[in-house]
C-alpha cells in the first residue's frame, strides 16, 4: 500500500479570547452597585427596581409615591429612567406592581441579575480568541445554552479524531505522558502500527483532540469546545504526519463501528495524485460514515487554492477553511465552490477582494494570532507539553467545527439523533455571513457562529 496516495495535514493550532456576555440586560444607565439576594442564584437584585416615569407626573407625586415603599433614587440614566432602592418588605415584583398602580411609572420593573456567559479559569483562556472573540466562534454562549439543555460541554458524545494519535497514556519505552488537561480519551486504534495503542508521535493530532476535549475550568491551560465529549483516537499518519489513503480509510470505518457521531479529519491529499477518477476506497469509506448517521468534517487544506482536495471535497463532507484573528481568510486556506464554512484557523490574512468585509478585515500578509491548545511543547520530546505557538492551518478550523458539532448533537438542537444531512445544513445555515453577501466561494456559508448552533430551532 505504500503507492497509495500519500496523505498530509498542515501542522497549525487555535487560540481562544475572553468575552463576557450578559444573558439579561440591564436597563440602561442603572449603575450603583445593587444588593444582591442573599440566593445567589435569584434572578433579580433584592430591593431595588428600576422605574420609567409618567411624563404627566409633576416631581411631589414621585417623591410620594417613592416614600411609599420607603425608598430613594441611587441612580438616574440619560433616557430618564432611574434605579429605586427601598426598605420595605414588599418583593421586588410587588414594589414594581405598586408604583405603577399610584400612576407615577409608565413602566417599573425589577432590577434583573446580569450573568457572565460560562467563563472559565483556565489560565490561556484569554488568549484563545478563535473561542470568543469578535471574531471567533462564539464559544461561551454555546456553552451556556448547553448547559440548560442538560447537555454541558457535550457531555456523551464521540468523536473521532483520524489523525497522528492522541497523546492520551503514559509509556515507560518511549517516554511518553499523558497530556495533563486532556479531557476523555476511549481506548482507539493505531492503522499505522497495527497495534491497540493509538499515541501521538507528533502533536497535531493531540492539538486537535484538544481543541474538541480539553478539559475546562479547572485552573490549567485552555479550554476546550466540548470538553465532556469522548475522543476515540484513530492513527492514520505517522510521526512525520504522513499516511495512505488505505489507512485513512480503513481509520474512518473504524470510528464509524465504535459508534462515533463526528469524525473529524484535519488531513489533505494531495489533488495531484487523485486523477478524475478520485481514491474510491477513500470515497467508499465516506459514503458508510453517511449511510450510518455519521458526520464527517475535513479540513479544506492548506495550499492557497481553488480546489478543495479529498476528502474535504467529497459531497457529504463538511469542507472547512480558515479565517485568521482579524476575520480574513487566511493566505494558506483553500477556498472554492466546494468549500462549506470558515472557522478561526489563524496565521496571516490573504489578499483582500473588492467586498466591503475584505476591504476593512483584510490586508496582504499580516500576520495574526496563532491558536493555542496544549500539546507537545517541544519537537521529539514526548513528556512535556504546553501550548506552543506555530499552530495554524484548516487543520484547526475543521477540529472547531467538529467541537461544536458535538455540542449540537449533546443538545438535542435537532432533537435525538440528528443526521450527517441536518447537521451540515445547519452548521451553514447557523453560520455567520461574512465576505460577499449570502453564500460565496471564498467564506462558504460564512463563519462557523457555535452560540447561533446552539440556539434553539424556532418552529
Amino acid at each position: 500500500m505504500r503507492n497509495a496516495a500519500r496523505i498530509r495535514f498542515g501542522t497549525h493550532l487555535a487560540v481562544l479570547s475572553l468575552s463576557l456576555v450578559a444573558s439579561l440586560a440591564l436597563a440602561a444607565g442603572a449603575s450603583a452597585r445593587s444588593e444582591w439576594a442573599s440566593d445567589r442564584s435569584g434572578v433579580y437584585a433584592q430591593r431595588e427596581v428600576i422605574v420609567r416615569w409618567r411624563p404627566d407626573t409633576d416631581s411631589a407625586r414621585i417623591r410620594a409615591a417613592i416614600r411609599s415603599i420607603r425608598g430613594k433614587i441611587v441612580a438616574r440614566s440619560s433616557d430618564g429612567s432611574a434605579l429605586v432602592r427601598y426598605r420595605s418588605a414588599l418583593a421586588p415584583r410587588d414594589a414594581a406592581f405598586k408604583l405603577r398602580a399610584l400612576r407615577v411609572a409608565s413602566a417599573a420593573s425589577p432590577n434583573y441579575r446580569a450573568r457572565a456567559s460560562f467563563v472559565p479559569n483556565d489560565p490561556a483562556f484569554a488568549r484563545q480568541w478563535h473561542l470568543s472573540s469578535q471574531l471567533g466562534i462564539g464559544v461561551p454562549t454555546a456553552w451556556d445554552l448547553a448547559r440548560r439543555a442538560r447537555a454541558p460541554g457535550g457531555r456523551g458524545v464521540r468523536v473521532a479524531v483520524v489523525d497522528t494519535g492522541v497523546a492520551y497514556g503514559n509509556y515507560r519505552r518511549c517516554r511518553c505522558r499523558r497530556a495533563p488537561d486532556l479531557g476523555t480519551v476511549e481506548r482507539g486504534y493505531d492503522f499505522v502500527d497495527r497495534d491497540r495503542y493509538a499515541y501521538d508521535f507528533n502533536g497535531h493530532g493531540t492539538h486537535v483532540a484538544q481543541t474538541i476535549v480539553e478539559r475546562t475550568n479547572n485552573a490549567r491551560a485552555g479550554a476546550g469546545i466540548a470538553y465532556r465529549a469522548r475522543v476515540l483516537p484513530v492513527r492514520v499518519l505517522d510521526e512525520l504526519g504522513e499516511g495512505t489513503a488505505w489507512e485513512v480509510a480503513e481509520g474512518i470505518r473504524y470510528a464509524v463501528r465504535r459508534k462515533a457521531k463526528v469524525v473529524n479529519l484535519s488531513v489533505t491529499l494531495d489533488s495531484r495524485d487523485t486523477g478524475s477518477g478520485g481514491i474510491p476506497e477513500l470515497q467508499a469509506a465516506l459514503s458508510y460514515a453517511e449511510r450510518n448517521g455519521v458526520l464527517v468534517v475535513a479540513a479544506a487544506g492548506n495550499a492557497s487554492s481553488e480546489t478543495v482536495p479529498l476528502p474535504a471535497s467529497y459531497p457529504t463532507v463538511l469542507a472547512v477553511g480558515a479565517t485568521t484573528s482579524h476575520g480574513c481568510l487566511a493566505s494558506y486556506s483553500n477556498y472554492g465552490g466546494r468549500l462549506d464554512l470558515v472557522a478561526p484557523g489563524g496565521g496571516a490574512d490573504a489578499a483582500p477582494l473588492a467586498t466591503p468585509w475584505d476591504q476593512s478585515h483584510c490586508r496582504t500578509g499580516r500576520a495574526g494570532a496563532d491558536i493555542y491548545q496544549e500539546t507537545f511543547l517541544v519537537p521529539g520530546r514526548f513528556d512535556r507539553f504546553g501550548l506552543p505557538r506555530g499552530y495554524n492551518g484548516t487543520s484547526m478550523a475543521a477540529a472547531q467545527v467538529s467541537g461544536v458539532a458535538a455540542l449540537v448533537v449533546a443538545s438535542r438542537v435537532l432533537g435525538d439523533n440528528p443526521t450527517p444531512a441536518a447537521l451540515r445544513q445547519w452548521l451553514q445555515a447557523t453560520a455567520r455571513d461574512i465576505g460577499a453577501p449570502g453564500r460565496d466561494d471564498r467564506y462558504g456559508a460564512g463563519l462557523l457562529d457555535a452560540a447561533a448552533a446552539l440556539a434553539p430551532r424556532r418552529s
